[in-house]
């Protein structure tokens, strides 16, 4: 039993943001937490498959609110022909209608935003953008997609890729991820605003102008797990991704192995034996 209680109570909170999309946040909150935590989930991820994660930081005296990605889960939309978004509706709409959650359900306690993959960059692009104060930035298997930031192999399909995945996106009306196997069924908006920080290694978005020098204001305490053979965000896309922030107060990056965490340290396997991430994120 941790200092803060055996269990943590569960539970979820429905939301609807300023365009009336309606979506719940999942939640694991120990009796005495020291801090909150916003996890962002990865592209075409649902966020229960974080309560694992959300369980385990819980136990360490963390309270955690897992947020819903527009499309999927709880989420009341899906991404088609007539139903489309950006980047514009995530960080404006639904990241602010969760950040009102977390500060109404616990407020005063030192916050923190993170993710996993996507998740993580959006954190940091909405600890850029939003008037709340956040503590901390906590990163695992996070980078920019930035195609210059990967290894050489990586480099010499990549910048194709950028370009088919939006395109696809366009022709079917969204992206069938879980037919080609990268995401899941994605608005065509996320795709062309993701495809541009991919080419350009920006932070820019439709609808909401250039993210960065928000970013780069924050003096938040940056912690991030990279993951030995994640392919998706080698070290490379980490230290981009970490670069839009050089007014940080702390970065720290532990490095992963299959050892360390006791499964496959890929880019999704470290999410169902999340204690070593959990430990290191508490510390």
């Amino acid at each position: 039993m941790s200092a803060y209680g055996a269990d943590a109570a569960s539970g979820t909170i429905a939301l609807e943001a300023d365009d009336g999309h309606r979506f719940e946040l999942i939640t694991r909150v120990p009796g005495n937490p020291v801090r909150t935590l916003l996890w962002l989930p990865a592209l075409g991820v649902a966020a229960r498959h974080y309560v694992p994660l959300a369980e385990a930081l819980a136990a360490r005296g963390t309270a955690v609110f897992l947020h819903e990605w527009r499309g999927h889960g709880s989420s009341r939309l899906r991404a088609g022909r007539d139903c489309d978004w950006g980047y514009r509706e995530l960080l404006l709409s639904d990241l602010a209608a969760s950040e009102a959650a977390v500060d109404a359900a616990l407020p005063g306690l030192p916050r923190i935003a993170g993710g996993h993959s996507l998740g993580g960059q959006l954190a940091a692009c909405r600890i850029g953008l939003s008037p709340a104060t956040y503590a901390g930035l906590w990163l695992a298997g996070s980078g920019a997609p930035y195609w210059r930031a990967f290894p050489l192999r990586e480099r010499l399909w990549l910048p194709l890729a950028y370009r088919l995945l939006p395109w696809l996106a366009e022709r079917a009306g969204s992206l069938p991820g879980r037919r080609i196997g990268f995401g899941g069924n994605e608005a065509r908006g996320v795709m062309r605003d993701w495809a541009a920080t991919a080419t350009s290694g920006h932070y820019r978005a439709r609808g909401v102008g250039d993210l960065e020098p928000g970013m780069a204001r924050r003096d938040v305490a940056i912690r991030a797990a990279l993951f030995e053979r994640d392919w998706f965000a080698p070290r490379g896309s980490l230290d981009h991704l970490l670069s839009k922030f050089p007014s940080a107060r702390t970065r720290e990056v532990r490095d992963f192995d299959a050892a360390a965490l006791g499964v496959r340290a890929d880019h999704f396997a470290w999410m169902a034996a999340p204690e070593a991430v959990a430990d290191w994120f508490s510390r």
